[in-house]
């Protein structure tokens, strides 16, 4: 009965905004009489379809009437802070022991490998530098690997999951089981990493992260049912107190889109040259250094480490616990690290100083190598850190939004954290590339002033 009245809620939370905003109907409209944009948002939607129903699939030989709210796997969900991250990437699939309980996390974590052999390997280095051929031979080796780490990860959760509710087991916890768990586990990651390329090729977005992204949606509504059912239900909650949570997630929305948006102009001037009876060059352009190059990247190599003392069993008190002092001091200490570390990699001042030379490009008032090198890389140090502060308070907004604002678990998880910045950075990515769309056909943006990508 809860799910159908948030349902209506939307529902007509959505008409009252159609009604009221002309400019939406209008981009709406417009949207739809471009027939390949139409296409491609159906298929994603389709393709988004199919995943969560995947979702719902529970794997054979699972009593599904022993999953669910209040049995021992959601409780270990809500108690243990990685676990109950990776249910929240998945759509919850991690804790209805579905088909696709592993989602993309596995291929994640085999493309963060490569990119780490990417600084120490020379032969991954080449390749990096190989165009098209070579990232089609590293996307080979990211899916082997990917494979790799599902061997391990697949029968670790089966293992848990037998650990944790062995009633559930229909047929007990046998070799036999466990091997066609393993490869069911690992054929749904395979599967879910497939629809996120054709999403990626036929539909719109990035096909991963669209899937990572409407996972963490799909938890939204359950996460705010929740929160306001304990604010309303508890004598030390009210209604005013939920208004004020949703202003204050809507404010950090808000800061976080500015702060992914915010980059910094270097101009770049560019000699005249003439070829034939035509003229190249002699224009000033930019190069747009983001103020958060790293962008998820380092909260989710920090969390990864922050996560080892809590197998410690000297550390287990101070580091197992999100709201703790050590948990949350450690986690940005190790954001910022991470983010200068990240950066570095990502952003190379040299390689930047080097094709502006070979194209007649230099900044105004600095010498073309060396000095542009230092130039760019001074301006890169001062620019990350306050990216990196501001990627550490995100990292540890769920931690205070329970400690200081008595918010839970669930919904704590949208104040920050990487599922803050997916949610952020996927949709307006995608929007931008709709926007892209409706520009090139001579629509008008999506916005009613400026654009979504920036006014440079």
């Amino acid at each position: 009965m809860n799910g159908y009245l948030i349902a209506g809620v939307v529902i007509a939370l959505i008409v009252l905004l159609l009604a009221t905003n002309k400019k939406l109907v209008e981009t709406l409209k417009n949207i739809y009489k471009i027939e390949e944009l139409r296409k491609r948002i159906v298929y994603t939607l389709g393709l988004l379809l199919v995943f969560r129903l995947g979702c719902f699939v529970v794997i054979p030989g699972i009593d599904p009437n022993t999953l669910g709210e209040g049995s021992a796997l959601a409780d270990q969900m809500n108690s243990n802070t990685l676990l109950g991250l990776l249910d929240v990437f998945s759509g919850g699939a991690f804790a209805n022991a579905a088909i696709l309980a592993l989602g993309v996390m596995p291929y994640i974590t085999a493309s963060i490998i490569i990119q780490l052999l990417g600084m120490m390997v020379p032969a991954v280095q080449k390749l990096q530098k190989e165009g098209e051929s070579g990232r089609r031979k590293l996307n080979q080796w990211t899916r082997l690997l990917t494979i790799g780490v599902l061997c391990i990860q697949a029968p670790a959760y089966v293992a848990n999951l037998y650990r944790e509710m062995p009633e559930a087991f229909v047929y007990g916890g046998t070799f036999y089981f466990y091997a066609y768990a393993t490869v069911i586990l690992i054929a749904g990651t395979l599967f879910t990493m497939w629809l996120g390329e054709r999403i990626t090729d036929k539909g719109i977005g990035n096909g991963v992260s669209m899937i990572i992204m409407i996972g963490i949606v799909a938890r939204l509504p359950q996460a705010l049912l929740a929160e306001f059912t304990a604010r309303v239900s508890t004598s030390t909650g009210s209604l005013i107190m939920f208004v004020v949570e949703i202003a204050l997630l809507f404010l950090v929305f808000l800061v976080s889109i500015a702060v992914l948006q915010a980059v910094r102009k270097i101009p770049v001037q560019y000699a005249k040259r003439i070829i034939g009876n035509k003229q190249y060059g002699g224009v000033r352009q930019y190069i747009p250094l983001k103020l958060n190059a790293a962008n998820v990247m380092p909260i989710i190599f920090a969390q990864a480490l922050v996560m080892i003392p809590a197998f410690i069993p000297g550390l287990q008190g101070a580091y197992a616990n999100i709201q703790g002092f050590w948990y949350n001091f450690t986690l940005a200490v190790l954001v910022i690290l991470f983010t200068y570390f990240y950066t570095a990699i990502i952003v190379n001042p040299q390689m930047m100083a080097d094709d502006m030379k070979r194209n007649g490009g230099f900044i105004p008032g600095v010498k073309p190598g060396k000095q542009t090198v230092n130039y760019i890389d001074t301006i890169m140090t001062r620019i990350t850190l306050p990216g990196s502060i501001f990627l550490a308070l995100v990292a540890i907004m769920p931690g205070l939004a329970m400690r200081l604002l008595g918010i839970q678990q669930q919904f704590a998880y949208f104040y920050g954290g990487t599922s803050l910045l997916i949610m952020v950075g996927v949709v307006l990515d995608t929007l931008k590339q709709i926007e892209s769309y409706l520009l090139m056909r001579h629509y008008d943006g999506l916005m009613k002033t400026g654009r979504i990508q920036g006014r440079f």
